[in-house]
């Protein structure tokens, strides 16, 4: 089958991930019969560069053109101090809204082989977990009202945060049909002892789950989340955030596996899916071929399985990651002190145990 897949490699390590990628896509290829159109395109710090703005128009143009998109890194120490219109990381946020990505789903899952990495007690780290934090981006604070005004202690400035039932709805939806497909449990995060949207919100989640009966949902305080991650992650599957929380408890759920470089994420919503890793650019070792590819690549495999429905090749690259990990093969930073390998070593260990799979 054909399908095109746009590239965005971005800045910093982004390059080197997307190739990463590609080289563990072409082994799907050869090994499945496929034929992947692959479109690199500019985005970010590198296409502000080049051309003046972060997305450009041709950028756009091809992405609202491909099956499935693809992204590496955006953003680094360079571009930090231009106004908000310019930074790198615009680009990503105008991508999600011309294509009408509503949500971010963040997988966060602890080999059994990288237990020694966890930075969580033992006894905790030892049960394991593997939950998925699927949280709102298209409306609530990111979306709202905002700006400066002359309050009663001078200028002051102002992010709100705004939710209709409408848009708490098709996220809830979201999440739960994401529940039905793992273990069936959903726990909703939300301020609703303060925020009205909030309360809004637990109230929309309720509606929404009377439709999946077999789903368990809870509602917890976000601060209460943030203290059972640490201590008992284990208890979690689906965890359903509004964005003004979502990067908090993300983030941390994919802290505690052991390194941010194994996990992947998508952004959801319309006909379009949007896959990248979560570290960002981390633009202090890009080019010296030290980065671990292994989130790139497994964002690969969720685009395959989720915008493309190729599940058996998904499982494919996701089976040859948990044997190369086995094999005690590591990039630095899940090495724990001990032999490394490079990037570049790493990717071609994962291709070729999606061709001997």
């Amino acid at each position: 089958m054909d399908f095109n897949i746009t590239l965005l490699p971005g800045d910093g390590v982004g390059p080197e991930v997307i190739d990463s990628a590609v080289e563990v896509l072409v082994a799907v290829q050869t090994k499945f019969g496929h034929d992947f159109n692959l479109h690199r395109m500019s985005i970010g710090g590198t296409a502000l560069d080049a051309s003046g703005v972060p997305l450009p128009n041709e950028t756009l143009e091809d992405c609202k053109y491909a099956d499935a998109i693809l992204v590496g890194a955006v953003g680094g120490p360079k571009w930090d101090n231009l106004k908000p219109h310019l930074r790198p990381a615009k680009s990503i946020q105008t991508l999600r809204q011309e294509l009408g990505l509503i949500a971010n789903v963040r997988p966060a899952f602890l080999h059994e082989d990288l237990i020694p990495s966890c930075p969580l007690r033992p006894d905790v780290s030892k049960k394991g977990f593997d939950l998925m934090v699927v949280s709102e981006t298209g409306a609530g604070i990111y979306r709202g009202e905002r700006g400066y005004r002359d309050g009663a202690f001078g200028q002051e400035a102002f992010d709100t945060e705004v939710y209709s039932i409408t848009e708490v709805e098709n996220i809830a939806s979201l999440a739960f049909e994401f529940a039905m497909t793992r273990n069936k449990k959903v726990t909703s995060v939300d301020r609703a002892d303060l925020l009205e949207s909030s309360r809004l919100w637990r109230a929309t989640v309720d509606r929404v789950a009377k439709r999946y009966p077999e789903v368990t949902l809870r509602h917890m305080h976000v601060g209460l989340c943030a203290i059972q991650l640490i201590q008992n992650p284990s208890q979690f599957d689906i965890i359903l955030t509004p964005n003004m929380y979502s990067d908090i408890i993300s983030d941390e759920a994919t802290a505690i596996t052991g390194s941010l470089c194994m996990l992947s994420s998508c952004s959801l919503g319309g006909n379009k899916g949007l896959y990248m890793p979560i570290h960002g650019a981390m633009s202090g070792i890009a080019g010296k071929d030290e980065v671990n590819p292994i989130a790139t690549i497994l964002s690969a495999a969720m685009m395959l399985s989720t915008s493309l429905k190729l599940v058996n090749e998904a499982y494919a690259i996701e089976n040859a990651v948990n044997k190369v990990l086995a094999r005690g093969i590591r990039t630095k930073d899940i090495a724990a002190g001990k032999r490394h390998v490079s990037r570049s070593r790493m990717t071609e260990e994962i291709a070729l145990a999606v061709l001997n799979g």
